[in-house]
């Protein structure tokens, strides 16, 4: 069987299904081992009956829809500034090499920075709300996508690359000016490459939240962590992780979607132009 087969592949529907054996098994010793509180303390591992008798609980008492819909609204703005920061100013320090001489290494060097520790910074200077708390988390996804912007314009650009330096090549044969090539070739490309790099940051991002929402606990679900954890509330804090990994999954998918519309050349599909021109 190709499911016990060294570097065998399996079908959609297999996988489908043994992902879901998976899950019930997981969840079935997670029960066993938690059923008499002996073997793994509540305080440390709380029973999975408890962690869904939780959810009730937060909704009703805790605000949960409100404090879901913060966090969500925190993470799309702070996508939102990184994004228009970041892309522009990427690809002006990649395009040029008196731009990338003189800041690409300083730009890229911020990538060691610990981002938990200039969160004072942002206080100090914005305050502790809202704007404070989206800027700190596109500070921390500004420092991994920019150098990542100017990468994927030097790989386009290194003779090395042939499968993509060709389309460089064949647009200044054609002697297209500038804008044309920005326009039709490295626009393109850059943004098709760092919208996988966008999505693949989805699960980083979501701890920069944690830790924006902590510094004042005026919503979300970070905030809400926090608070149990202090509270001892060991199977309330299980939930509210297991409500983040589940809003990460679904905006993980509907990015993912979304990259298929946007650049579909990249899935070897037609674009939506193409579709309507037919």
């Amino acid at each position: 069987m190709e499911l016990f087969k060294m570097g065998g592949t399996i079908t959609h529907k297999q996988a489908l299904a043994t992902g879901i054996i998976g899950a019930v098994v997981l969840l079935l010793l997670w029960y066993l081992v938690t059923m008499s509180g002996e073997i793994i303390r509540p305080q440390i591992l709380p029973n999975p009956v408890n962690v869904l008798k939780a959810y009730p609980d937060l909704i009703s008492n805790s605000a949960l829809f409100t404090n879901t819909w913060y966090t969500i609204k925190l993470n799309l703005m702070g996508y939102f500034y990184a994004l228009i920061i970041a892309i522009p100013l990427g690809l002006i320090i990649g395009l040029f090499p008196v731009t990338k001489a003189l800041f690409g290494k300083y730009f890229d060097a911020l990538r060691y920075l610990p981002i938990p520790a200039v969160s004072g910074i942002f206080i100090a200077a914005i305050g502790i709300g809202f704007e404070m708390k989206a800027s700190f988390l596109a500070f921390g996804i500004i420092i991994y996508i920019l150098p990542v912007v100017v990468q994927r314009v030097s790989e386009l650009q290194n003779p090395a690359n042939d499968k993509d330096y060709v389309y460089l090549q064949t647009i200044s044969t054609l002697g297209a000016t500038n804008w044309q090539k920005f326009r039709y070739v490295y626009f393109p490309y850059v943004m098709q490459r760092v919208s996988t790099d966008v999505i693949n940051l989805t699960a980083i991002s979501y701890t920069y939240i944690v830790i924006a929402e902590t510094l004042n606990k005026e919503g979300g679900i970070g905030a809400l962590i926090n608070i149990m954890s202090r509270q001892s509330r060991t199977a309330e804090v299980y939930a509210l992780l297991f409500l983040i990994i589940a809003i990460g999954i679904f905006q993980d998918v509907l990015l993912k979607k979304l990259d298929v519309i946007l650049f579909p050349s990249k899935y070897n599909k037609p674009s939506i132009k193409s579709k309507i021109m037919k």
